[in-house]
């Protein structure tokens, strides 16, 4: 049996598969604040402890150029891993947290890492760069990563598989649109683009993240705030939640119906800054033939697919799809033959 394991800052996800991927046994849970999350970890691993897992297979965020595949973890490179905690401090120290509690559990099972970062190894050297002084890049790692890889990996084949054409042989923009929202832009099998950058903050306004920033804005925020008060206010404190006050789009939703001007204007912000990526993506793609939505807000939402493809004449040939995402089954895909 393969158990997927996909823990975040508010959530733990996981499922368990035989060796044909069918699913045999699943469970969520909600954790609001880091005390009791590993308590909970424990309890939610403590149902499927008597299942005969022989592989577990982790969702990690931040990769870096370290992990550029899936990656069997051993003491050294979780020592590894967690250097890397600070550039994605929403998700990657509750991933690691995930792979030392299940090495506890499961002392003799393969623990392997599939990194959200992975799909994006392939991105161009036009694309990843920043522009610099290259000493400096290139000492410290500054590069664009990309993020929600696994999901927009399988979310594109899937797609592909609708349309009943080659994956390698599509033009694909992706938006996975949740709490953390991201657009990726996928040609001939390969990811070319994506929005988020060296870290999970940049690209789209998010639910909390500000998203694309004057870089001047920041500095002036470390200045009047300090650097780990400004690195709050940018990952937990902007985006949506920093315009109208909430960082729930269904709340959002309710009450623009109800008039809300603010809130209004949060969702046009986040709708327009999706536009733009979509648009920008078009024109690197030189066209596209499918526009796939996943994603909470994604696939779950018409109302913000409608918004975002409303007056956007550039997509009069494209195929528009809503796909559920399922990163935990492309999990166990990877690993199931590891």
């Amino acid at each position: 049996m393969i158990l997927v394991l996909n823990c975040g800052s508010q959530s733990i996800k996981w499922k368990v598969y035989d060796t044909n991927l069918k699913l045999a046994k699943e469970g969520r849970r909600v954790v609001v604040g880091q005390e009791t999350f590993e308590k909970f970890l424990r309890e939610e691993i403590g149902h499927i402890s008597s299942m005969g897992i022989t592989k577990i297979g982790h969702r990690v965020v931040h990769g870096k150029d370290i992990f550029l595949e899936p990656t069997q973890i051993d003491e050294k490179n979780i020592k590894a891993l967690e250097v890397l905690n600070s550039l994605a401090p929403l998700h990657n120290p509750y991933n690691t947290l995930g792979i030392k509690v299940c090495q506890e559990i499961f002392p003799e099972t393969p623990q392997i890492a599939i990194f959200d970062t992975e799909f994006f190894a392939s991105l161009p050297e036009v694309a990843f760069t920043y522009a610099l002084p290259r000493h400096i890049a290139d000492e410290s790692g500054f590069r664009r990563y990309g993020f929600h890889g696994i999901s927009h990996e399988y979310v594109a084949k899937e797609a592909a598989k609708q349309l009943k054409k080659p994956f390698e042989k599509l033009k694909i923009i992706t938006c996975h649109l949740g709490g953390g929202s991201s657009v990726a832009a996928i040609k001939d099998g390969a990811a070319v683009d994506a929005s988020m950058g060296f870290t999970p903050m940049q690209g789209l306004v998010m639910m909390t993240r500000s998203g694309d920033m004057d870089p001047g804005v920041i500095l002036e925020l470390c200045k009047k705030f300090g650097v780990e008060k400004a690195e709050e206010i940018l990952n937990k404190e902007s985006g949506i939640k920093g315009i109208c006050g909430d960082e729930d789009m269904l709340s959002v939703l309710s009450k623009i119906k109800a008039g809300d001007i603010v809130a209004k204007l949060a969702f046009d912000v986040f709708i327009y800054s999706i536009q733009k990526y979509i648009g920008a993506y078009f024109a690197i793609l030189g066209g596209c033939d499918v526009l796939v939505f996943t994603g909470s807000i994604g696939e779950g939402d018409p109302l913000t697919r409608e918004s975002i493809c409303k007056n956007l004449d550039i997509l009069k040939k494209t195929k528009i799809l809503a796909i559920k995402t399922d990163e935990e089954l492309a999990i166990a895909q990877k690993i199931v033959s590891y």
